[in-house]
């Protein structure tokens, strides 16, 4: 049985480390727990995601970084600076055969850099060209239109509202619902390319 402060050892599938212009994306690891329990135990993180509940400890940290990618269903990357300052944790959980849904929350010390943007571009390019998934979903809360916006920029097109239960509420709230197709982020890409070709 491990001691409090310890994390049982579990079978973790390896996920490719990914780089980015200011940023790297990683598996979690053990000695991650104490700085993910401080960022997350934040009511603002809580009330804008449908699982973290609030308050935020230790514990839940480890139970976190325990089942992070130690399964096929879900894939989960740490997002740290190049300075490895950890800013969020962003993942994809399993829908279907050829569907995932996409989550992740930030930090708010870190809120309107684009950290969001650019993590949550990687990972999508990830979902795609390595694990092969034609649709992406996602979901932000109406009353969060900077996650709303961050979806868009990434080329997730709204689907409607749907109410969720929020952990940390014990209620339900309403969420808008996006979705991102492979052919659209494809030509999402394109259109990023020549943009940056043509210095706009």
């Amino acid at each position: 049985m491990p001691l409090p402060n310890q994390i049982a050892p579990h079978a973790v599938r390896e996920i490719r480390l990914i780089q980015t212009e200011r940023l790297v994306l990683r598996s979690p690891r053990t000695e991650d727990a104490k700085t993910i329990a401080v960022l997350v135990n934040d009511r603002r993180i809580a009330e804008n995601t449908l699982r973290i509940p609030h308050p935020y400890g230790i514990a839940d940290a480890q139970h976190f970084i325990t089942g992070a990618n130690a399964g096929a269903g879900e894939t989960v990357f740490l997002i740290v600076r190049r300075d490895a300052t950890v800013l969020r944790a962003c993942g994809l959980a399993k829908c279907a055969a050829e569907s995932a849904e996409l989550g992740y929350w930030l930090a708010f010390a870190f809120w309107g850099n684009g950290y969001a943007t650019e993590a949550a571009r990687a990972v999508i390019g990830y979902a795609f060209d390595d694990l092969g998934y034609e649709t992406l979903h996602a979901g932000a809360r109406v009353s969060n239109p900077s996650s709303r916006r961050v979806l868009e920029k990434c080329g997730f097109e709204w689907t409607g509202v749907e109410l969720h239960r929020i952990r940390s509420l014990a209620s339900s709230a309403p969420f808008d619902r996006f979705r991102l197709g492979r052919r659209q982020w494809a030509t999402a890409g394109r259109q990023r390319e020549e943009h940056v070709a043509i210095g706009t």
